[in-house]
């Protein structure tokens, strides 16, 4: 995920936020001279322009990526022959205003890959340079720009450089295979990245920010092609998720099917109503669950987009948007949710004739069933791609989230812990992923 970010900070608000961990107990008492024995204001830094990590419009599938990612993997081919780069103590949380031996070799570390000058020298001070510097390193690889080295910021500065190197040059040969013509007008869904990206005449039009397949329930890595925008769609639930969701819930809270406008119908198209089902079996699989239409609640949210494919997957809106803000965005069954998606279907839909953000919007605010054929199907391509470089000499990493680097070892903890979570107080809805007709 690249986002803008801007780390700059003027000194003087520099000196407000950190003021409240670096000034002596004496003079949070009150002490008449609070600036006695801090030295250390005269080593602060504010960030360098350069050093900033701002949105590419340059598409990830592209030559200037592959040129970009072999750029990289020269450069970190002189780091692993320089002895690469020190191991950054864990255990504690480094922030603005922490002091000590492993302030130290987080500087070390953030020179050696770039994130930080090297004339800010070896300073013991997490300083509003180190700050910066942190915010950066998380840009480049995934993680909330916090400027905080928590466990999973620790966790990435400690993956070696021969790995980092190993993995550039892995993902060069994805990158390579995509340098044909992709289209003049394509989709890219990253999935380690959990992100989304349209591309029209060479340049990323639109960003979008994703959730993607658990590691039990993986995104495939695919070429396909979005043929049509489904309006206010209904969710019909999947045999699988049924058997692994939906019998589960209903044994923990037999309220759940009415909480979230679940219906339930026989062979014959009845309604039934969940008390006539034994939730303590499997004879739910016997009976079709369809969840009625609505953004507050559907699981597509306002709008599904079908691709053609054999997995059962596509892409959809969801009424659970705190997802978005997460790190850990492997949260469904395979399918693929959109932050933003009614700018995604408006890029999609602009070659059909009528169809602009207005009339998309009130086609949704109508809460109507409606079908729209894109004419013509746009190429769509769901890649796996964990490092690359980009033109303006940022390289970019994300976790090996279902181990396809070749590297081996356990996924990380957090993404064992991928889970549903309920948004809002809200209950945990269940994860689409579609082998029946949902629409």
């Amino acid at each position: 995920m690249l986002k803008v970010t801007k780390f700059s900070l003027s000194r003087r608000a520099c000196f407000c936020v950190a003021a409240a961990f670096l000034l002596t107990p004496a003079a949070r008492a009150g002490s008449p001279d609070p600036y006695d024995g801090q030295a250390e204001w005269a080593q602060r830094y504010d960030a360098a322009e350069r050093l900033t990590v701002s949105r590419s419009s340059t598409p990830i599938l592209s030559p200037q990526t592959v040129a970009a990612t072999e750029a990289a993997i020269e450069q970190y081919q002189k780091i692993v022959a320089a002895g690469g780069w020190p191991a950054v103590p864990t255990g504690q949380q480094l922030r603005l205003g922490s002091n000590g031996p492993a302030v130290v070799a987080l500087r070390r570390r953030l020179i050696i890959s770039g994130d930080i000058g090297s004339e800010t020298g070896g300073s013991p001070v997490f300083d509003s340079y180190v700050e910066a510097a942190v915010r950066r390193f998380q840009a480049r690889h995934g993680i909330n720009e916090t400027g905080v080295v928590n466990q999973q910021t620790a966790t990435a500065l400690n993956v070696s450089a021969d790995t980092r190197l190993r993995q550039l040059e892995i993902n060069l040969v994805r990158l390579r295979s995509f340098s044909r013509d992709l289209g003049n007008r394509y989709v890219t869904a990253n999935i380690p990245a959990a992100s989304v990206e349209t591309v029209e005449n060479g340049a990323v039009v639109t960003h979008h920010i994703a959730g993607v397949g658990k590691i039990d329930r993986q995104s495939p890595v695919m070429q396909t092609k979005a043929i049509q925008i489904n309006f206010n769609p209904f969710w019909t639930v999947p045999a699988s998720v049924i058997r692994k969701d939906l019998i589960p819930k209903m044994q923990a809270d037999p309220n759940y099917l009415h909480d979230n406008h679940i219906r339930v119908y026989n062979k014959d198209n009845q309604e039934l109503q969940p008390e006539q089902i034994n939730w303590r079996s499997l004879d739910a699989l016997n009976y079709r669950f369809r969840q009625d239409t609505g953004g507050d609640f559907n699981s597509l949210g306002v709008v599904r987009i079908d691709i053609a494919n054999p997995y059962g997957v596509y892409m959809h809106d969801t009424p659970a948007k705190g997802v978005f803000g997460d790190d850990f965005r492997f949260v469904s069954s395979g399918c693929i949710r959109l932050q933003n998606v009614r700018d995604y279907v408006a890029w999609l839909l602009k070659e059909n004739p009528g169809w602009d953000r207005d009339h998309i919007d009130e086609v949704i605010r109508s809460g109507e069933r409606v079908d729209v054929k894109l004419e013509p199907p746009v190429p769509v391509y769901w890649v796996y791609v964990t490092a690359w470089g980009a033109p303006d000499g940022v390289t970019q990493f994300r976790e090996d989230i279902y181990q396809k680097d070749g590297f081996g070892g356990a996924p990380s903890t957090v993404a064992l812990q991928g889970r549903p979570v309920a948004q809002n107080n809200q209950p945990a809805r269940l994860d689409p992923r579609d082998d029946d007709d949902d629409r």
